[in-house]
């Protein structure tokens, strides 16, 4: 088996070499963010949206250096250790940001420090999933609505016990409530429920990461004069959805079959992947 490399700190480094000591604050705190990205057909797609993201967050975060993370850092990183790793044209990436930092819960400082991460895949574009999704709603743990909801921080606790939920059912992806009760994404996309023709996705507002692929489904609808409508959605309306879709940037958009005994079309989601992929 062929040696894999990160890029940490600036550094690329064997993969299984260990990079951190019990102190790290990622691994203490969950004290970072990270994101996910496509790397297709040789280049970071939608490299801005994901540049943008990463700055807000660490803003949010209150991390130093978001000055220096802009899309030729990304691009420039990521296509190194693309090399490196000799993964061909296409490839998941997962940046992760930390703060490099000693103390207990009150940091002797807000230096960034990141790892990037590089794995291979054979798709050259977003496929469709054929075999659509069965799923169900996580209700243990609603996610609670703050100023960090909307990121991808490191503190994922209702995420992984999701995915226990999802383990334990045999399901292939679940649904994750608010603090009201009102549907928030899934456990690794947003959501899309399409009723009466036309397509809901819980607003900002309502807790949901603020997606890449959700801004750029969005975008696409109104392009082809589909109207989507950004809500506060009952999870009662699953049961009357003509279609409900996820996306997310690594998968593009994943078509969801059923929900307990309700069964979905996949017109709408269909439609967006082909025009996905044409952009």
């Amino acid at each position: 088996m062929k040696s894999q490399f990160i890029n940490f700190n600036g550094t690329i480094l064997p993969a299984e070499q260990a990079v951190m000591t019990v102190t790290n604050r990622g691994f203490r705190y969950g004290d970072g963010l990270f994101e996910s990205m496509r790397w297709m057909k040789g280049e970071l797609k939608f490299a801005e949206l994901h540049t943008d993201r990463i700055k807000k967050g660490m803003k949010a975060l209150k991390l130093e250096g978001y000055s220096h993370i802009d899309t030729y850092f990304l691009r420039e990183n990521i296509a190194e250790l693309i090399r490196r790793n000799k993964t061909g044209p296409n490839a998941r990436v997962r940046l992760s940001i930390f703060r490099d930092s000693g103390g207990l819960y009150n940091p002797e400082s807000n230096k960034m420090g990141y790892a990037i991460e590089v794995s291979k895949i054979q798709e050259s574009e977003y496929t469709f999933n054929n075999r659509g999704l069965i799923v169900d709603i996580f209700q243990d743990i609603p996610k609670p609505l703050n100023i960090l909801s909307n990121l991808k921080t490191s503190n994922s606790l209702i995420f992984v016990l999701a995915g226990v939920f999802k383990n334990h059912h045999s399901l292939d992806e679940v649904l994750i409530l608010n603090q009201n009760g009102f549907l928030c994404e899934a456990m690794s996309s947003n959501i899309f429920v399409v009723y009466n023709r036309e397509i809901y996705t819980p607003a900002l507002t309502e807790g949901c990461i603020s997606g890449v692929m959700r801004h750029v489904i969005m975008t696409l609808a109104k392009e082809n004069d589909i109207n989507i409508v950004e809500a506060q959605i009952n999870p009662a309306v699953l049961d009357l959805a003509e279609e409900v879709f996820l996306t997310n940037a690594a998968k593009g958009i994943q078509w969801v079959m059923g929900y307990n005994n309700k069964r979905y079309f996949n017109e709408t989601s269909r439609f967006l992947l082909e025009k996905l992929n044409k952009k």
